[in-house]
């Protein structure tokens, strides 16, 4: 099995050029951090209905979702914690986290849920952030990862995937009809309207990382306006955008988007991912059907058409944490129901960077935040703020890097000097504890969760699953 090299033994902005030389790969690099760089510059979001929003700084929260609200759909105490430490990190765009619009789209049985009896929540929820940041709700159905009750699966999808649908412990996938997705897009332009009385200033239409709204955009085999052609994959996303408009102008539309994806992966020779099939895969959106490689002409398409409907912010994703999360959150230690990395992580972190650059080159009216830096460690600033500089991205997100450091944004604009007791490791336990059905956190890194009894509980899982994998 590789072993790759550490980026936390990468200890000068030399040794980590001189790594990446090494891998052949190309990454916008400063040789420091400056409090007053370009990460601190105000940043005007415009939106083509709703106008324009000034965030404070180019730092932004990215959504994640969370494992840990009450069972009715309400932020509990560990979100509202959460939510007061997004506030504390200064960052100036708060992207909220996964909500879903019903139940049943939920992936966890503690995702949050808005509709007519949570909306006051969301209000409060709303109200611990600082009144400069900006601040989004990420609305979602989790399609085919939807598992709202504890007791099994309950996968919703766009159409039946031929390695997919084999992955669901319950059997096949129930595909949508044309009319629940019509209902469903009258669902989703309610929620949206209930997050803009809460006091939500976007919300995101998620279509990333192998949910629902991710998944039109590969129902090439998919008949009826929701599939075939782009048009018809882009149907549902679009309404949804043009019904938000009809009923809420005044509520910006952001859009969370796998600018590509990659043939499913899964553990091979000692545990190291590889593609689950060989030769050509359509199924990819952004690919060049190869299964492991990039096109992004549908992805600009895409970016075009939404541009149409005046969504002006977007947030740079790819894949899917569930079956090629190497290609969207690098990781030098995969959950332990995931797979060893088939390159080294910077890989990764370079191949989004470059995508996210294109897309920000040829849509210069998008703004255009970057995601999967937190494995950069210690040179996420000193990346991020070469990014903004360059103009290769707007604003710079920050996911697991959040549970673990949330005063990283802060502590970079006041020219304070990193905590590396705090700097996100890739340990993923923020995914294996979920997954193992415990609350979601930064179990190593936070004395908060470390404290927890759950911490005991994920130690036995982690050794349980790495004697299965044995």
């Amino acid at each position: 099995m590789p072993r790759w090299t550490q980026v936390k033994n990468l200890t000068s902005v030399a040794a980590l050029r001189s790594h990446l030389e090494s891998l052949g790969v190309q990454m916008p690099l400063d040789d420091e951090a400056d409090p007053t760089g370009p990460l601190t510059q105000s940043l005007a979001i415009t939106d083509g209905s709703a106008g324009t929003h000034t965030t404070p700084n180019r730092w932004a929260v990215l959504p994640m979702e969370g494992w840990d609200g009450e069972t009715d759909g309400r932020p509990s105490d560990l979100v509202r914690r959460r939510w007061d430490r997004f506030a504390a990190s200064e960052a100036g765009l708060v992207w909220g986290e996964a909500t879903a619009i019903r139940p049943d789209g939920r992936a966890n049985p503690r995702q949050l849920v808005l509709n007519e009896t949570t909306v006051d929540d969301f209000a409060a929820l709303r109200a611990r952030l600082d009144p400069s940041q900006v601040a989004l709700l990420q609305l979602t159905h989790s399609g085919r990862y939807a598992r709202p009750t504890a007791a099994s699966p309950a996968p919703k999808t766009v159409y039946q995937h031929p390695l997919l649908d084999a992955r669901v412990a319950s059997g096949a996938a129930e595909v949508l009809t044309d009319d629940e997705l019509d209902e469903m897009v009258e669902q989703f332009i309610h929620r949206a309207v209930l997050a803009h009385q809460a006091g939500f200033d976007f919300v995101d239409i998620k279509a990333c990382h192998g949910y629902l709204g991710h998944e039109f955009l590969s129902a090439i085999d998919r008949p009826g306006p929701y599939g075939g052609n782009l048009e018809g994959r882009t149907r549902f996303l679009r309404s949804i955008i043009a019904g938000i408009r009809a009923k809420a102008p005044t509520l910006g539309v952001a859009v969370r988007l796998s600018l590509f994806d990659f043939v499913p992966h899964t553990a091979g020779r000692e545990g190291v991912g590889t593609p689950e099939i060989s030769g050509p895969y359509p199924l990819a959106f952004g690919g060049d059907g190869s299964g492991v490689g990039i096109d992004l002409a549908e992805t600009h398409q895409v970016l075009d058409m939404l541009g149409e409907l005046g969504v002006g912010l977007v947030c740079a994703t790819a894949g899917s944490p569930y079956y090629v999360p190497h290609i969207q959150r690098p990781a030098y230690f995969p959950p332990s129901d995931g797979y060893q990395p088939p390159e080294d992580p910077l890989e990764g972190v370079a191949r989004l960077i470059a995508s996210t650059a294109e897309i920000t080159r040829q849509h210069p009216d998008t703004t255009v935040v970057a995601a999967g830096l937190s494995y950069l460690q210690e040179w996420l600033p000193n990346v991020g703020q070469a990014l903004v500089a360059q103009g290769t991205a707007h604003a710079i997100g920050l996911g697991r890097m959040i549970l673990s450091y949330p005063q990283m944004p802060a502590d970079v604009m006041a020219g304070r000097q990193l905590d590396r007791r705090l700097i996100c490791r890739t340990f993923s336990d923020c995914t294996t504890a979920p997954r193992s059905g415990l609350i979601s956190g930064c179990y190593p890194l936070d004395d908060f969760y470390n404290q927890r009894e759950e911490r005991i509980q994920l130690a036995a899982y982690k050794k349980q699953a790495k004697a299965q994998l044995r």
